[in-house]
């Protein structure tokens, strides 16, 4: 009969550790087993009773058990030289790659693919894969960006994020803006809904039902939205707009508004009607710099829930799908915290221009 074994010695600190290693998914398989030998070990099982559960030999057992003791838990992640899988390809065939990938193109395309890239250095395409894995190189992406030409770019953008991080007391700050030819969009065949194993189906083809324009004010401070869908985009809508801003809001509150630079914004009829209502205060942001616009995050979260996958028969059903998004975000609002200081916008626009400068 078996005498029990001695149990290992193992603090709190080392015990918390190779339970960690032995949990996570991403520790390597070979780290998990030698910890699972340590565990096993540290509750007093004999050798061989750890060997039969782990499906290794009773010397392997041995062999970590001593490893912990001399070297503690790091002992367990080291691999001794020349174990494992040898790599096919040099580290010259690797640089080769990663040199065509950023500084060439294939003759009759824009960019690489992991097949272009494998036929023209002759490896295989899994190989590309995991170099450009390794390196970060995602050739098949590419990200578009917009620089202001503003002239007065610094003043704005310093007015507006003024405003988001340190605004005005006793005072409402609104984000306005409008989005323009929201189509009413009815599939030209009813889709299948979701079911266990395939996602819901909606046609391709559409039949267009006409157009709407949503007029929307963001109160930065609450997250609610003031809106209301016109037929037209003329200043004449965008001064009833207004009107409605000056009755939804109190008379003691002066607005700030922060808009762009639309011409309806500045017509002369709105600018004669600004005059004689001195508490609307009108702050346009730089050209090209919708980013900056609060607004615009709001219009993303209402297309991307309400109309993208909406099926809408008429302008009314769209409109009235429109206040149905506006009622629930106003009933549980939740605004859009700025956190970006002019510092680092203008540290960014910086090295966005150096990097142009040095590619032209």
């Amino acid at each position: 009969m078996n005498t029990p074994a001695t149990a290992l010695p193992l603090s709190d600190t080392d015990r918390e550790t190779l339970e960690g290693w032995v949990r996570r998914h991403t520790t390597a398989q070979q780290v998990a087993l030698r910890a699972q030998v340590i565990l096993y070990a540290a509750q007093g099982m004999p050798n061989a009773e750890i060997a039969a559960r782990l499906n290794i030999s009773r010397p392997t057992v041995l062999q970590w058990r001593k490893r912990f003791l001399q070297e503690g838990p790091d002992g367990l992640t080291r691999i001794q030289p020349g174990r494992g899988r040898k790599p096919r390809i040099n580290s010259e065939k690797v640089a080769g790659i990663v040199e065509a990938t950023l500084h060439s193109r294939p003759r009759a395309a824009t960019h690489w693919s992991c097949r272009s890239m494998a036929q023209a250095q002759g490896v295989s395409p899994a190989t590309v894969q995991r170099i450009w894995d390794a390196h970060g190189l995602q050739p098949h992406r590419v990200k578009t960006f917009k620089l202001s030409r503003d002239r007065q770019f610094i003043e704005k953008l310093t007015d507006v994020v003024g405003l988001y991080l340190n605004p005005p007391d006793k005072a409402l700050v609104l984000c306005v803006d409008e989005k323009s030819q929201i189509q009413a969009l009815d599939r030209t065949q009813p889709g299948l809904p979701m079911k266990k194993g395939r996602c819901g189906t909606m046609t391709h083809d559409y039949k267009r039902n006409g157009t709407t324009t949503l007029f929307a004010a963001l109160n930065v401070l609450e997250g609610t939205v003031v809106g209301e869908c016109y037929q037209r985009h003329r200043h004449q809508e965008f001064l009833k707009f207004l009107r409605r801003l000056d009755r939804e809001f109190p008379k003691d509150k002066p607005l700030h508004l922060i808009l762009d630079n639309y011409g309806t914004h500045k017509h002369p009829n709105v600018t004669a009607w600004l005059d004689k209502h001195p508490r609307f205060e009108l702050h346009f942001i730089p050209t090209s710099s919708s980013w900056l616009n609060l607004v615009e995050r709001w219009f993303r979260e209402l297309s991307h829930k309400q109309i993208r996958r909406g099926v809408f028969h008429s302008v009314a059903d769209l409109e009235e799908a429109i206040d149905v998004f506006l009622q629930a975000n106003n009933a549980n609002p939740k605004p859009f915290v700025w956190t970006a200081s002019v510092e680092s916008i203008l540290e960014k626009v910086s090295k966005c221009k150096v990097i142009l400068e040095t590619h032209h």
